[in-house]
């Protein structure tokens, strides 16, 4: 940390994402936001939870508060990233995004192996079915999902050419979300009184930390701090260019 300014990323994946590295184990994102400086960091696997285990462990090792959630594509084909305090939650609530998916199967030549791993990068398994694929959970229905959870519900890359609300739904529909995630900033969208923010949507070790932000006026990095911080707009020193 840098006085109170907590340095935070919310949007990464792993090898278990298609179109991510196979290099990029819970461990590689870790060590890579350590050595970034990054205190409270997310991992956020399209529609599942399944490496959360291992990144648990790893965040453990390296001294950095773990952030547990998956960005979930809804069945309009919206990204919307989802945050959990526990590990327990995210992964229940993973099983239930998981069961909405279609029963396709991933296609690994097209968009690589689903590899499921421990803290020590051994491969435990493979997911058969195509996370890539849409939910059949709608937005409006996602959203109050996770907030009755206890969750963070925060729309995805908002002003992406593709995945982000604005592509898919033409507009950021007015929500009671936790923050926006905006590629541009300002934001070209509109995003009612919500705090923006930026992610770094990291599935390589190179992009790791490149579109963190910070969290102002807290002393520690902690799960409740995070949500205040983005309830109240304390964020600073938000990463002004995508790339």
């Amino acid at each position: 940390m840098n006085g109170n300014l907590i340095r935070t990323d919310l949007h990464n994946h792993s090898c278990l994402s298609p179109c991510g590295s196979l290099e990029m184990s819970p461990e590689v994102l870790v060590q890579g936001a350590a050595a970034r400086g990054i205190d409270i960091l997310a991992l956020t696997d399209h529609n599942s939870t399944r490496n959360l285990p291992a990144f648990a462990v790893c965040c453990r090792r390296a001294g950095i508060t773990p952030v547990f959630g998956l960005e979930v594509n809804t069945f309009e084909e919206v990204h919307v990233v989802c945050l959990f305090r526990e590990l327990g939650q995210a992964e229940k609530f993973g099983n239930l995004i998981e069961a909405s998916l279609p029963d396709i199967a991933n296609d690994p030549d097209i968009f690589g192996d689903q590899v499921i791993v421990d803290p020590d990068e051994q491969v435990l398994g493979f997911v058969d079915v195509s996370l890539f694929s849409s939910s059949s959970i709608s937005f409006f229905d996602l959203v109050p999902l996770v907030l009755d959870r206890g969750g963070l519900v925060i729309p995805a890359h908002i002003d992406r050419p593709a995945n982000g609300a604005v592509s898919q739904l033409g507009f950021l529909p007015d929500l009671p979300y936790s923050a926006v995630e905006s590629l541009s900033l300002p934001p070209t969208a509109e995003v009612y009184s919500n705090t923006v923010i930026t992610g770094s949507d990291a599935h390589y070790p190179a992009s790791i930390g490149r579109r963190s932000f910070f969290i102002s006026g807290y002393t520690e990095p902690t799960f409740d701090n995070l949500s205040s911080a983005l309830r109240d707009g304390h964020v600073a020193s938000v990463y002004r260019r995508y790339g």
